[in-house]
């Protein structure tokens, strides 16, 4: 069984995140694959080849979280990350959220 440390992929997690949530040229592949991980049914699939459309340090992060995900087999809840993942659907996929209920109505 492979022991990791979650400590250095939860830092690049973090580090991610906060790239999905500015308005950098990065951010939407970033978003992309953090949110493939959310829902790929719902959020779409994350194109592998945009590993090599970003910087090495960001791509070193996107591996280091893929090694999260494959060992520990948990979503983003698990780490404490739900509503910082629903703003990246709020941002980024706006169409999959519901629309506010009018109280006028």
């Amino acid at each position: 069984m492979t022991v990791l440390d979650i400590d250095p992929p939860l830092a690049a997690l973090n580090r991610l995140l906060a790239i999905a949530q500015s308005d950098t040229g990065q951010a939407k592949r970033v978003a992309d694959f953090l949110l493939a991980w959310w829902n790929a049914d719902d959020c779409g699939r994350f194109d592998f080849r945009d590993l090599w459309m970003v910087d090495k340090a960001i791509s070193d992060d996107i591996l280091a979280v893929l090694r999260l995900i494959a060992l520990r087999q948990s979503y983003p809840d698990a780490y404490g990350l739900r509503e910082q993942f629903e703003q990246l659907v709020k941002d980024w996929r706006p169409q999959l959220v519901a629309p506010a209920a009018d109280d006028d109505a």
